[in-house]
């Protein structure tokens, strides 16, 4: 038993990584209806600019604070200068632009950094702590308590400030939104760069895990659509649910189907993303669209 709760908790730790992306991608979803499949890249760049503000002195914390900032600008940026001018389009063109700006962020961090797997500091202590027969690094703690934190300050931006509320607005109905006064223009360049600095956050806290190269959030990033799709692309509470819930899964899958076992795990998410779209497409959260002719 303490095995399976050992792995258990493995699988949440994993799980809150994924949470964090799958988090960036229904942000960008809700605001925009773009599937945005550029967001790994993006968390990836933000690791390595996280590792370059370390590499001038900075402390961890603070570096990951400057990279948080950088992030939330440059997703700002992105909306406008890249998004913006083909909004309207049909689903195959922005499909193309988001894929087009996966291959380009993916070089430009190759071309500054270099494809060298560069080691990142873990921000978190070693050590773990026992109960019950289940062993809590501290990192993985860590983890978590940083995932926690985030999602709970978005919960408090979204139900309780004004800027929230219009994004709430926004996301809803963004005819409307603008009806009643709100710059919808500038709400959708708030959620890019709010999307960015939750993906940022993914990425900083992965890199210690994957070691720091321009194509380390691919596996992760497929995790996160796998995550995204079971919760609902719609629903901000269920992409952190479908986020643990594939990093459980994940993980059981690893340590007891043999046939699986570490090397065909990336088999898992790709698994629920099928059969969620054949039985359930809007996610365990998600809202069925109604469609009157």
């Amino acid at each position: 038993m303490a095995g399976f709760l050992q792995q258990v908790f493995e699988g949440i730790s994993s799980g809150a990584l994924y949470a964090g992306l799958a988090l960036a991608l229904v942000l960008i979803y809700r605001f925009t209806g773009i599937v945005n499949f550029a967001q790994g890249e993006l968390a990836m760049f933000s690791a390595f600019l996280a590792w370059q503000f370390m590499q001038h002195g900075f402390p961890f914390w603070l570096s990951l604070i400057a990279t948080l900032i950088v992030s939330f600008i440059g997703g700002m940026l992105i909306e406008r200068v890249i998004i913006r001018p083909v909004e309207g389009a049909p689903e195959l063109t922005l499909v193309i632009v988001t894929v087009g700006l996966f291959f380009f962020i993916n070089a430009a961090a190759g071309w500054i950094w270099s494809f060298q797997v560069k080691s990142f500091p873990n921000p978190f202590p070693e050590g773990a702590l026992r109960a019950g027969g289940v062993t809590a690094g501290y990192g993985n703690l860590g983890v978590l308590a940083v995932v926690g934190v985030v999602m709970g300050l978005l919960y408090l931006l979204f139900r309780y400030t004004k800027i929230g509320l219009a994004m709430r607005a926004v996301a809803c109905n963004p005819q409307s939104a603008r009806l009643v006064g709100i710059r919808v223009g500038t709400v959708l360049s708030l959620g890019w760069g709010l999307a960015a600095l939750v993906g940022a956050v993914s990425g900083v806290l992965s890199a210690p895990l994957l070691f720091l190269e321009p194509t380390m959030m691919g596996g992760v990033l497929i995790y996160a659509f796998a995550a995204a799709t079971l919760g609902g692309f719609d629903s901000p509470g269920g992409a952190v649910a479908g986020g643990l819930i594939v990093g459980i899964a994940e993980t059981l899958t690893g340590a007891y189907v043999d046939v699986i076992g570490t090397e065909l795990k990336i088999g898992v998410p790709l698994v629920i993303i099928l059969g969620v779209l054949l039985v359930r497409p809007q996610g365990l959260f998600g809202r069925a669209v109604v469609e009157r002719v």
